[in-house]
């Protein structure tokens, strides 16, 4: 095969926990009689909040075809080649397992919200009954001489995995964390820019789920979260790096897992077309983005990337695409994430389909693929 498939999986496979009925007929059709895929296949998700092989496993049991780890693309995988912060000590924001998933990422010092909520009781206060008892904290405070204190690193950036439970406490303590360069028990400095590095990791302001009406996603955390710092600071809050869906980042990571498993069979042709089926490409991106992963890539191969959308999940086939951009605001909203710019192009698919059983067989038509 000279192509390739990136699918998403939230309304595209699944909508929350209940597969799509066309998911396993779509699969039937890229496997062999040894359940061995027929052409290169990465699952491409903004989910963060498990390791690749839970979703894997998941996977498996849903599609009736075996998936291994390598095929699965979280959110947060591009993060393995962020080796410049593994060594360093980093706060982890979302749920799940995030110490487990941290670590396997390759990052040593790890710590999460909680971890330092409990190292500054003070700080997370909008809950009125998880605030600590004052007086019983001034009197831990006198003892402070005769016991060992709870020390924890210093974190030097911020990794923001997914949502989290208690929006108010990680809203709370990432400002706390901005504005006084690692120490939150400190004073705010106001005058501390540019604040430590922003490591953020899907940007979906919604995603779908069982529910009529798509659900608030990790994106309309980061909005946020955002607003609060400028509101604040008076400042923009700046990213090191901005990943999952739609980014560059994450298209090229993709495809660099997909020419992995082409040489992994041993097939010789070069991999030229990349179908992404649920998802758009990718948008292009503020220049003002640390761009300096793309080393950690090999060059792209891929001559182009081809996107097709279905119609079983948020993306809507009846909602316009002005072709005068000045005029979008008006015409249609944006829900892309604000360092993204828009473009028509981009964003406008290159075939609508109906479910992603369609998708495979428009594919293997277009590349006259015969399994």
């Amino acid at each position: 095969p000279s192509f390739g498939f990136l699918f998403d999986i939230d309304g595209v496979l699944v909508r929350g926990k209940t597969p799509i009925p066309a998911a396993k007929t779509a699969f039937q059709k890229l496997v062999n009689s040894q359940g061995q895929f027929l052409v290169p296949v990465v699952f491409v998700t903004n989910a963060g909040d498990c390791l690749r092989q839970i979703k894997a496993d998941q996977l498996s049991h849903l599609l009736g075809v075996p998936i291994s780890q390598d095929q699965v693309m979280m959110s947060h995988s591009p993060l393995r080649m962020f080796k410049r912060y593994h060594e360093k000590c980093v706060l982890v924001s979302g749920q799940g397992p995030l110490l487990d998933i941290a670590q396997d990422l390759g990052f040593c010092q790890p710590i999460t919200i909680e971890t330092l909520r409990e190292k500054h009781p003070l700080l997370d206060v909008v809950d009125h009954d998880r605030r600590p008892n004052v007086l019983h904290q001034r009197f831990g405070a006198l003892l402070t001489n005769s016991i060992t204190l709870f020390v924890i690193p210093v974190p030097v950036a911020v990794v923001l995995f997914g949502e989290p439970v208690r929006w108010e406490t990680n809203l709370q303590l990432i400002i706390d964390v901005l504005l006084t360069s690692g120490y939150p028990g400190n004073p705010y400095c106001h005058e501390n820019d540019p604040h430590i590095p922003v490591l953020a990791c899907n940007m979906d302001l919604m995603w779908v789920a069982e529910a009529q009406s798509p659900r608030f996603g990790h994106g309309t955390f980061m909005v946020c979260l955002e607003n609060i710092y400028k509101k604040i600071t008076g400042k923009d809050l700046k990213y090191e790096a901005l990943m999952g869906k739609p980014s560059k980042l994450t298209y090229q990571y993709a495809e660099y897992l997909i020419r992995a498993q082409a040489a992994e069979r041993k097939w010789k042709q070069p991999i030229q077309t990349l179908y992404a089926v649920g998802g758009s490409a990718a948008l292009s991106q503020d220049d003002e983005i640390d761009n300096s992963w793309e080393n950690e890539l090999a060059s792209a191969a891929a001559a182009r990337c081809r996107s097709v959308l279905v119609c079983t999940g948020v993306y809507n086939p009846h909602t316009e695409v002005p072709l005068d951009t000045r005029e979008s605001i008006t015409e249609m909203v944006f829900h892309g994430h604000r360092d993204f710019r828009f473009e028509p192009g981009l964003v406008e698919p290159d075939h609508i389909v109906p479910d992603v059983d369609a998708a495979v067989d428009l594919v293997f038509q277009l590349e006259n693929f015969a399994p």
